[in-house]
């Protein structure tokens, strides 16, 4: 389904690590016409991308993914930003999976447009849909501690619902951890989006964006329930 000019959606899916962001995005991509930009995973592809070897900035940007840290700000916005309008030239709806990560990414500076002004100019204020999915912290450490990735579509393995699975269950690809999975980095990760993506809400609720706090404990297709709801309310 390809979004016409006037109700293009763009949403927005934050949550600690574990939440779920990227199954609900691969829900709406599969069954609204959503292009799923994933901005962590586009960023792995930069990152580890051997032909940047030599890259001194990309490298250095390596190395803060690889402690778990968030990636500058400037550097991700630019990337994010580019690829959005790619997008929205299509007649695309768009959901993003944890970006604007920071509260420059997200409003800019005097000299740098924001990424909700640029959202705001290619979707119109009134078609951003913005979801936080709150999970308890136990819960985000043991869907880390087991979480394993397809390596040939992408798609997790949710163990928690269907038990260890030797292969995935979209196209049996093998699966493997994720990069950035492992216990103490997880624990950067999850300390990175309290202290620096979670100051961000108050700001979009004082600017009246459409904001959504769901519990995202239960299995992801009543997530997924509750988001299609607010989508679909005129």
């Amino acid at each position: 389904m390809k979004a016409s000019s006037n109700d293009k959606k763009a949403v927005i899916l934050y949550g600690p690590p574990g939440s779920g962001k990227g199954t609900l995005a691969n829900l709406l991509t599969k069954n609204f016409g959503f292009i799923n930009f994933d901005t962590g995973q586009h960023l792995r592809g930069i990152l580890y991308n051997p032909k940047f070897a030599k890259n001194k900035r990309i490298q250095k940007e390596k190395l803060l993914n690889q402690q778990g840290k968030l990636n500058s700000p400037d550097f991700v916005l630019k990337l994010v930003a580019e690829e959005t309008k790619k997008i929205a030239l299509l007649g695309s709806n768009i959901v993003f999976t944890g970006s604007p990560r920071t509260i420059f990414e997200a409003f800019g500076d005097k000299k740098n447009k924001g990424l909700m002004e640029v959202l705001g100019k290619l979707y119109g204020r009134k078609n951003i849909y913005i979801f936080e999915l709150k999970i308890k912290a136990e819960t985000s450490v043991k869907r880390n501690s087991y979480r394993e990735i397809c390596t040939i579509c992408g798609q997790p393995s949710l163990f928690l619902y269907t038990g260890k699975m030797p292969c995935c269950a979209v196209c049996a690809g093998p699966l493997e951890k994720r990069i950035d999975d492992n216990p103490k980095v997880f624990e950067i990760r999850l300390e990175q989006y309290q202290t620096r993506t979670q100051p961000i809400f108050h700001k979009l609720k004082e600017e009246d964006y459409k904001m959504y706090s769901l519990d995202a404990e239960p299995a992801p297709y009543k997530i997924y329930q509750e988001i299609v709801s607010k989508l679909e309310t005129k």
